[in-house]
């Protein structure tokens, strides 16, 4: 089945993105003036819809895109650009909790939930800290896999925008996102397992 035609506002951030990898600097303040709301939303929703008294969305957004601009990749469309601030969000995030948790000296670790009731899954509730380290297991397993399930939760992709930034069928996203589901379902109701 082929990719639909991306959408007019697609094209425009493909192209902006072009733009300024090509050096133009003015082409960065439209990209994000036409993406900020859409990069902010995804902000909150990796908050959980609210903001902590120690990380606001827009914090968090402003050290994932500082993290991006420091790594230029090479982006290939609006859904790799999306999954790339995307995984720069987890990565502030990560970096946060681990600070939080230095701070209070082996103190409790910083709560965040992540619900996969979207799709019909009962809620799983997570520390990041432990969801990190089970997603860098995760990627030393079944690298794919891994970046299947960052890209769906992380990333907010859809699973066609997925198979194109990976360049794979979307049958091949269906089975690595049923594996990467179950297994990381398994690791996470099992406290027994070594993490």
């Amino acid at each position: 089945m082929p990719v639909p035609e991306p959408s007019p506002p697609t094209r425009q951030v493909t192209a902006l993105l072009q733009a300024w990898q090509q050096g133009d600097a003015q082409a960065f303040s439209r990209l994000l003036g036409s993406v900020y709301d859409d990069l902010r939303r995804m902000a909150l929703s990796r908050l959980r819809g609210g903001e902590t008294p120690s990380l606001a969305a827009d914090d968090l957004l402003n050290e994932a895109l500082l993290k991006l601009m420091q790594a230029a990749p090479d982006w290939q469309n609006r859904a790799h650009f999306f999954a790339c601030v995307s995984l720069a969000m987890r990565s502030v995030l990560v970096d946060h909790a681990r600070a939080r948790q230095a701070d209070k000296r082996g103190g409790g670790w910083q709560r965040v939930t992540y619900t996969l009731s979207e799709v019909g899954e009962e809620e799983m509730a997570a520390d990041l800290l432990t969801l990190d380290a089970l997603l860098h297991q995760l990627q030393a397993l079944d690298p794919r896999a891994a970046e299947v399930l960052q890209l769906t939760y992380f990333a907010g992709l859809e699973r066609a925008e997925i198979a194109t930034v990976l360049d794979v069928s979307v049958a091949t996203i269906d089975r690595e996102l049923r594996f990467a589901r179950a297994w990381l379902a398994e690791r996470l109701s099992r406290p027994d397992l070594e993490r």
